[in-house]
């Protein structure tokens, strides 16, 4: 069902009526010239001026690529309450292949459409795009982070991102198992590019065993060429079922703790960087349900949020590392409320989230 402006009812549903909507804004982008398809979303300004990353990925239709566009966006808006940062939640996605259509043209004429808001969203990378097509979008929007060393930016944001994973991990061993060092864990990482391989590091820094899976073959190759001592299985299904896993790190794409995955996932803790890795509501309960303990996504993968906020005001990486090292503390300060609320973590967080967001509202 659609309405009059083509546009499916559902998605309008979302925007305007569920639980999933309260944005304030969406743009619809369209440049014939380049072939750019663009949505971006602003759900929250309550905190500052939206921030969030742009996602190049080629949508089925255009209805799914709105409603992406609105559910990352809203999950940004609890990111960064949660991070701490004084910004609100927005998302953009573009949509199409990002190895056939991206082009030095679409990608001007997309920092043109950022550029048009004035400031009220501010865009990074995300799933599809790189600090070099952040280059380019930046010459023509000053709102433009995650950009090179050469051209202002504080470079690739993935490596603070799997800090703070870790620091989610670890903090996830202390409240269930009373000891934050993760030496002879055994951690499964669905997914194991941009984010995925530096999160790789850090567990066998520790002494941490890891095992991997990712759809691409050169990624996992990759991994594996670098740390001979890792294990690769065949699909995120193996991992999810791998004997003796304790923690489980999906660091791809979300909605992989579903109705189908959780019954059989065989980790006591939940915790990676992929964003919207709860396919619906209740998932959360179900997971708690079975006594595995969920990080939510949000929290322990903001530290790259972290750092192209950081860029805005002439970035950092010592200042940055500090307040993402922060996510351990704030994790464990999610724990400590879902027991105390008897809830989920993933509801705990969504609490303080949104307390932050309407003290900020209050204050106007």
């Amino acid at each position: 069902m659609t309405d009059v402006t083509g546009a499916s009812a559902d998605v309008l549903h979302t925007l305007f009526q569920s639980d999933q909507g309260g944005h304030e804004q969406v743009v619809l982008c369209q440049d014939r010239a380049s072939g750019l398809k663009a949505v971006i979303a602003i759900h929250s300004t309550a905190l500052g001026p939206a921030l969030g990353g742009t996602r190049f990925y080629p949508y089925a239709t255009e209805a799914e690529a709105v409603a992406d566009a609105l559910n990352l966006a809203r999950g940004m808006s609890y990111k960064n309450a949660m991070a701490g940062l004084d910004h609100g939640g927005g998302k953009a996605v573009i949509i199409g292949d990002p190895e056939r259509d991206k082009t030095e043209e679409l990608l001007l004429a997309y920092g043109r459409m950022v550029a048009s808001l004035g400031g009220r969203y501010v865009t990074a990378c995300d799933v599809g795009t790189y600090v070099a097509d952040m280059d380019v979008a930046a010459r023509e929007c000053r709102w433009t982070t995650g950009r090179s060393p050469e051209n202002g930016g504080a470079g690739d944001s993935s490596v603070l991102t799997a800090f703070g994973v870790y620091q989610g991990m670890r903090a996830s061993a202390q409240h269930l198992w009373g000891d934050p060092v993760l030496r002879g864990r055994k951690v499964g990482i669905a997914g194991v590019g941009k984010v995925g391989h530096h999160l790789v590091r850090h567990l066998l820094d520790e002494g941490a065993e890891v095992v991997i899976t990712d759809v691409r073959a050169e990624a996992v190759r990759r991994v594996l060429d670098q740390h001979p001592e890792v294990t690769a299985v065949a699909d995120t299904e193996a991992l999810i079922r791998a004997e003796g896993l304790d923690i489980y790190a999906p660091c791809a794409l979300g909605g992989v703790l579903n109705d189908l995955s959780v019954p059989v996932l065989t980790a006591k803790v939940v915790c990676g960087a992929a964003n919207n890795q709860l396919a619906h509501p209740g998932v959360e309960k179900d997971l708690a349900d079975r006594g595995i303990l969920y990080a939510p996504d949000y929290v322990v993968n903001a530290g790259g949020v972290i750092q192209v906020a950081d860029e805005l005001h002439g970035f950092d990486f010592d200042r940055c590392k500090t307040k993402a090292a922060k996510i351990f503390d704030t994790t464990l300060a999610i724990f400590a409320r879902a027991k105390d609320d008897g809830i989920p973590p993933a509801a705990a967080a969504d609490r303080i989230a949104e307390q932050r967001m309407a003290e900020a509202r209050g204050s106007r």
